[in-house]
């Protein structure tokens, strides 16, 4: 099969990840072998092959979204997952048995690994053909898509994560989703929208701005502009917002610290501009507020998901879809920032 594989790190993916061909892997006896139909990009990709923050196995293969057939399934698969069957990838990989992932939290099992990321060697989405363990892949609805199914699912899991589990949003509810034309901004607008929030997105130019807009953001800023918290301080009526829904990191934390209410919440799960950030902890104990962590979510979460998307209400917003020959230039794309929703491989079309 072929396989998007990279052996070493460089700061350009196009001097290290190379289409190869490679065996079909075997699933194992609680497994399945999927033929993968779309897969989407996540950051998570560049700082696999940057090579930081953390170690990954290697030779590696990239990738954490994944739609496709199940082709085969091992000896011991117990659920109803058979072949034939269309299905997206849960990549929270954890242990199961454990007191977090019994009590349905196995996004603080102490064994949990990003699949794609911190899998492997050569275990991940960007390939035509990937094996996952059973509890792992979730059915799709035959009215949505393989390209919908992939462009949701790591982003409107953890999304639902931050929002719905950590951040326990209520309805009326005064919402700020950062980084509004990301993958991660669009599921969270979405899913604060569908909880009837009131939501104030965040976006980099006038013409993401405007589509945040139209995925029905209540009001939109642009995150650039050097007094683009007073504009949301101003559009609360000085009063601030319950939640921030944080993925951006340094460049922004202070400022979105001072925009919480009292009692108010930022719940993060990434930091893209930078893990390093300073709080004025005053704003911590003065305003009573919550800082909450989030990582991935839980597969129920991602079977939330694509049950609302099958009913039309939380839309996957693609920018670009790219034949698996030219996948790298996806990787260029992402670091460039320079999109609106999520990029997608067709590993069967070269």
């Amino acid at each position: 099969m072929k396989a998007a594989v990279y052996r070493d790190h460089s700061k350009d993916p196009r001097q290290v990840v190379k289409i190869e061909d490679i065996d079909i892997p075997k699933p194992k006896s609680n497994g399945v072998l999927i033929k993968v139909e779309a897969a989407s990009y996540n950051y998570n990709d560049l700082w696999g092959i940057w090579g930081e923050p953390i170690k990954i196995p290697m030779p590696h293969i990239s990738g954490s979204d994944a739609a496709g057939t199940v082709v085969e399934v091992g000896d011991n698969v117990t659920t109803n997952i058979k072949v034939g069957d269309r299905v997206v990838v849960h990549p929270n990989l954890t242990c199961r048995i454990c007191n977090q992932c019994i009590g349905g939290q196995e996004y603080n099992c102490r064994s949990r690994m990003v699949w794609g990321f911190q899998t492997g060697p050569l275990w991940g989405a960007f390939a035509q053909y990937t094996h996952m363990p059973e509890v792992n892949v979730v059915k799709i609805p035959d009215n949505v898509s393989f390209n919908d199914a992939a462009a949701i699912s790591m982003v409107g899991m953890t999304s639902w994560h931050m929002l719905v589990t950590r951040a326990d949003i209520q309805p009326g509810q005064t919402v700020l989703i950062m980084g509004g034309g990301s993958g991660m901004g669009i599921a969270g607008i979405q899913i604060a929208k569908l909880y009837n929030c009131n939501v104030i997105a965040t976006a980099g130019n006038k013409e993401k701005m405007d589509k945040c807009l139209q995925l029905g953001a209540d009001f939109v800023v642009n995150h650039r502009e050097s007094d683009w918290h007073n504009k949301v301080r101003q559009i609360t009526n000085k009063q601030g917002v319950d939640v921030v829904y944080e993925h951006i990191g340094k460049s922004v934390f202070q400022q979105e610290l001072t925009l919480l209410r009292m009692g108010g919440t930022l719940v993060s799960t990434g930091a893209t501009t930078g893990y390093d950030s300073t709080i004025d902890l005053r704003y911590l104990f003065f305003k009573g507020v919550n800082l909450l962590g989030a990582t991935q979510g839980t597969k129920a979460g991602l079977e939330e998901v694509i049950r609302w998307v099958s009913k039309g209400k939380i839309k996957p917003v693609i920018d670009t879809i790219l034949p698996f020959s030219r996948m790298v230039e996806g990787h260029i794309k992402m670091a460039d920032s320079q999109l609106f929703g999520k990029i997608l491989t067709t590993p069967q079309k070269l």
